[in-house]
């Protein structure tokens, strides 16, 4: 068995980012940059008023009361054109350009206005309530750079740069098979030793969470003929993920028959409870990562491996899980050889940090608590017991990959 980190590493270093297309950029949030993207136009073009009012000289204002006269005005999609005389004042509105020999506003709730009069009665300092030009950007400054995921905050970013088209990375095609002559899908009849297939329904969710696509080519049956056909399909897939067959009992194909497909394993069994069978190689030419068929492994194993490997496929820096501390609520035993990732509920709260308790069974077939839980906690090989009350660290489950 490998470590955690080693297979981690072995994954990661086996892929690379897919391709590359244009989107719109309606279409951007959530995707990835491929190149970094510099500004088409300086952002605001020109000084703009922030304020509805006066605009006038500073000079003009320093003492108060002041009446000075009005000739004209400037709304946001006009322009008053004329140099601004000392004395007078423009009236103008939020987001119109300053006229030539003006400098300040003065908020209209300062002035009172009499015919082509208005006195101002707050003494303002130069540039107050101007937007200067380029305060936000300039034309030519790098505005986002490649490997960021677009948020909606960036799309409006994007617009204002005047920027109406990006290149990022296409998103990854994940081929999902799963395995076993137990397997049915969910509303489908149930043998007397079948079961529901789960696995690659929240696998699927993961991956379209994370940003990319899934493909779910259907349920294998153990036998050659069927994990064989079935694999085929996913040629033309960015990466492969199985779930189940890959043990080493009698009917755990995966290995044994993709094997004659062309399939060269990195690794398989690592050094981790839950989700030990975990494999990794490439079937002539598309990556193949092998998930334990029990479902609390193949998610946890999806939070671990599957969202980093993602990450790199759209072209992103890895991420790995955020940690929070958090103290337990009980005594706990010694690990063994295994990094152990334990299932918790957040009970309460001690010294303002959030108060845990590990679910009594751990077993990696038990789906209820997989889903009443709120973080994992993580435990390295070996590790000495631990009596309540000891500050730990949690992998919050609704929160472990920001976006996801």
């Amino acid at each position: 068995m490998i470590s955690v980190d080693e297979a981690r590493n072995n994954i990661l270093n086996g892929l690379k980012a897919v391709s590359t297309e244009t989107i719109s950029v309606a279409d951007a949030a959530g995707r990835v940059l491929a190149e970094d993207v510099i500004a088409r136009r300086t952002q605001p073009p020109t000084d703009l008023s922030a304020m509805d009012g006066y605009a006038v000289k500073a000079s003009d204002v320093q003492s108060v009361p002041v009446t000075l006269q009005v000739v004209g005005e400037a709304a946001a999609g006009g322009s008053y054109d004329a140099n601004v005389e000392a004395g007078t004042a423009v009236r103008i509105f939020t987001g119109a350009p300053l006229p030539a020999g003006t400098d300040t506003i003065v908020i209209q709730e300062d002035a009172v206005r009499d015919g082509d009069l208005v006195t101002l009665n707050e003494a303002v300092e130069t540039g107050r309530y101007v937007r200067c030009a380029g305060i936000d950007f300039h034309e030519g400054d790098a505005g986002l750079s490649a490997g960021k995921t677009i948020t909606p905050r960036d799309v409006g970013l994007l617009a204002a740069m005047n920027i109406p088209w990006i290149t990022t990375h296409r998103k990854p095609r994940v081929a999902l098979l799963s395995t076993g002559d137990e397997l049915v899908r969910p509303g489908e009849p149930v043998g007397e030793n079948q079961i529901i297939s789960t696995n690659s329904l929240v696998v699927a969710a993961m991956i379209r969470a994370a940003g990319a696509e899934a493909i779910d080519l259907g349920i294998a049956k153990d036998n050659e003929t069927s994990l064989r056909q079935m694999a085929s399909g996913a040629a033309s897939a960015d990466l492969l993920v199985t779930l189940g067959g890959a043990s080493v009992g009698d009917h755990d194909l995966v290995q044994s028959v993709l094997g004659k497909e062309g399939l060269e394993i990195d690794f398989w069994r690592i050094a981790m409870r839950p989700g030990k069978p975990l494999m990794f190689g490439d079937l002539a030419g598309t990556p193949m990562l092998g998930m334990p068929g029990n479902p609390v492994s193949s998610m946890i194993c999806s939070y671990i491996f599957l969202y980093p490997a993602l990450d790199v496929l759209m072209g992103r820096k890895p991420r790995t899980p955020s940690y929070v501390p958090a103290r337990l609520s009980h005594d706990i035993t010694k690990n063994d050889q295994r990094e152990d990732y334990q299932r918790a509920l957040i009970v309460g709260e001690e010294d303002g940090l959030p108060l845990i308790k590990l679910f009594s069974n751990q077993d990696s077939s038990l789906l209820s608590s997989l889903s009443a839980a709120t973080c994992l906690l993580k435990r390295e090989p070996f590790a000495d017991p631990l009596v309540k009350g000891t500050a730990v660290e949690i992998i919050m489950l609704e929160s472990a990959y920001p976006n996801c």
